[in-house]
């Protein structure tokens, strides 16, 4: 066996998707990343500040939904019909804005590395709530939202789940993930008429290899991400045994 690129330049010349599907990807990623950090540091500052008045009532709901679900049915009506999810990158990127595991993880990173007595100091200086979480409590906080932050990312790269049930139409919103789980059918299909003996050409296309070559993409963009995560991830695990 030789070292050779030729899967790579048939995958990029055959299957011109690739490029718009990894757009797809790494766009859906870093802004559904974004957004859903952010509004899973806010619903846990809320349920980590002790004089908030609803506090046990949005832990207990939180802690619900991880147990109970509406089901796919539901879930896709009223993403479908109600909210309008349906050909549009919102579609790729609302199903997974709020994960309550990750809801949970923070609070307790919160709770375990902030000190209340912060939060009553900043008050007393004249601080508001979002200065107090954005300027002091968060530059504490930034292992748990860097661990927060990768399986979000995580989440969002690798999910295909949401565009087989919402993209239909709209082919070039499609994510690699996606295109990979595509031609995987389309591989198959393929395969079982090269062995029903259908046409010549068919047999010479490599489909496995046009799948390798995606599973390389698809790895690739995390592979080289998580390096810049690893020391905020070792730094929260590391917490609870210095402060013991």
């Amino acid at each position: 066996l030789a070292w050779t690129t030729d899967n790579y330049k048939y995958a990029f010349e055959k299957l011109p998707q690739i490029w718009r599907s990894l757009f797809n990807s790494v766009y859906i990623t870093v802004l559904g990343t974004a957004l859903s950090t952010f509004m899973c540091a806010l619903y846990s500052y809320a349920l980590y500040r002790p004089d908030f008045r609803y506090r046990n009532f949005f832990n207990y709901f939180n802690f619900f939904t991880m147990i109970f679900s509406g089901g796919l049915v539901p879930t896709y009506v009223v993403s479908k019909q109600v909210l309008g999810l349906g050909e549009n990158y919102a579609a790729l990127i609302v199903p997974l804005l709020v994960s309550p595991f990750n809801i949970i993880i923070m609070r307790t990173f919160f709770k375990t590395s902030v000190p209340i007595e912060l939060i009553e100091a900043a008050r007393i200086d004249g601080a508001g709530e979002y200065a107090t979480l954005f300027r002091i409590v968060a530059p504490i906080a930034k292992p748990g939202i860097a661990t927060i932050a990768l399986l979000n990312a995580l989440a969002y790269w690798n999910d295909w789940f949401n565009s087989m049930l919402f993209i239909h139409t709209e082919k070039e919103l499609q994510p690699l993930q996606a295109l990979l789980m595509e031609l995987q059918k389309n591989a198959e299909y393929l395969n079982k008429l090269t062995i029903a003996g259908i046409g010549s050409i068919i047999a010479n296309t490599p489909t496995m290899s046009l799948r390798m070559v995606l599973v390389v993409l698809i790895v690739f963009p995390i592979a080289c991400a998580y390096p810049f995560f690893q020391r905020y991830v070792v730094a929260g695990l590391a917490v609870g045994s210095v402060k013991g």
